[in-house]
């Protein structure tokens, strides 16, 4: 930011904390550091009590706000230019992806480059709004991971460095997520084995065996349709389409299936729903009814669980993505979990576990062998 305002006379910066309070202390001192390291400390002015920082030759600033409040960020202005460089520090605190949308629309005017940074310790579930958008490719963002190994131990010190090396020995996974930034859970997801990945068009035309399912939903509740495919190579499940919708009618449903599925494959749906089903039969889709049975969520869940990896795409597929990554155990309260899965927010995992029920069969020769031997 320092020094891309003193190369662009219409540039100005603006750094963001979800709490104001924490400016002075934080991305103040770190914009003055870099000032210091590159030696124009004679062409920067710092104000902490405003706070901001101006280049002195031409006016131009760095302005640094709490988002305690976003819609007062509506009212930042500069004289000179325009905001060129958006920075949000500490960008897991902010209150969703929505949140620093909103900031952005506010701030960003005129034509010409922006550049928006998001620096952040990643949170350990793969489920933290932060954690799931930028696992999302896109042509305009670059996304750079670095550790207290990649720089010069002088910068953290001695005490920093042993206290990493105890804690690695230690505490492992604290280690990892604190010092390494590897997101590897909290330890009450259901589906540890989620990864959010883009899915290509040549990999879906690729797939081998693929499985459709339906989750029926009313008022509240989505209806879900969702479409999978499971490699044996590699005991591996990619998540690569949905149709996910409140208040959805029949005709919609259908013509969303149709355009998804136009060589009408079967689809696996919530037997609970037997008239619902019988609408979309009317109307030209494939649909049977799942046969579920007592016991049938916990063996399709662990089925699940059991694989080597459930590969979500989140932009085709952003609410399986959500439901997978952020499905919990309850806690019971003492500090441990409650027996069973919970039943809510769980519709595309439905729909999943509906799509492979023949695939999973409890008839299958490998479960009934693995029962037998008490595995």
């Amino acid at each position: 930011m320092i020094r891309g305002i003193m190369l662009d006379e219409n540039a100005n910066g603006i750094a963001l904390r979800k709490v104001g309070n924490t400016l002075r202390t934080s991305v103040y001192e770190q914009l003055m550091w870099a000032v210091d390291k590159l030696g124009v400390n004679d062409l920067w002015d710092g104000h902490v009590s405003v706070p901001e920082l101006i280049y002195r030759p031409t006016g131009q600033k760095i302005i640094l706000r709490g988002a305690d409040d976003p819609s007062k960020l509506k009212s930042v202005k500069v004289a000179r230019g325009r905001i060129t460089y958006i920075w949000y520090e500490e960008a897991d605190q902010f209150s969703g992806i929505r949140e620093i949308d909103v900031i952005n629309q506010s701030l960003i005017r005129g034509e010409g480059r922006y550049f928006c940074f998001y620096t952040y310790n990643p949170p350990r579930s793969a489920a933290s709004p932060i954690n799931a958008e930028f696992s999302k490719a896109r042509a305009d963002r670059l996304v750079h991971r670095s550790d207290y190994r990649s720089v010069p131990p002088e910068w953290l010190g001695s005490a920093f460095v042993a206290e990493a090396e105890y804690l690695k020995t230690s505490a492992p996974e604290r280690y990892e997520n604190e010092y390494l930034g590897i997101i590897n859970g909290t330890g009450d997801e259901v589906f540890r084995n989620v990864r959010l990945e883009a899915i290509s068009d040549e990999q879906i035309d690729g797939f081998s065996h693929t499985y459709r399912g339906i989750d029926w939903g009313y008022g509240a509740d989505p209806f879900v349709y969702i479409a999978t495919a499971y490699e044996d190579s590699n005991r591996t499940l990619y998540i690569y389409d949905e149709y996910y919708k409140c208040g959805a009618r029949f005709d919609e449903i259908a013509e969303a299936i149709n355009s998804r599925n136009p060589a009408k494959l079967i689809i696996t749906a919530d037997s609970a729903e037997p008239r619902s089903n019988d609408e979309l039969r009317s109307r030209g889709i494939n649909v049977r009814p799942a046969k579920k049975g007592q016991g049938s969520v916990e063996y399709g869940i662990r089925r699940l669980c059991d694989l080597n990896g459930i590969v979500i795409d989140p932009v085709r597929c952003p609410n399986a993505a959500r439901e997978f990554a952020g499905y919990k155990l309850e806690s019971d309260g003492n500090g441990g979990y409650r027996a069973g899965y919970p039943d809510r927010n769980n519709h595309t995992i439905d729909a999943v576990r509906y799509a492979l029920e023949e695939r999973f069969s409890r008839k299958s020769v490998g479960f009934i062998d693995r029962r037998r031997l008490g595995l």
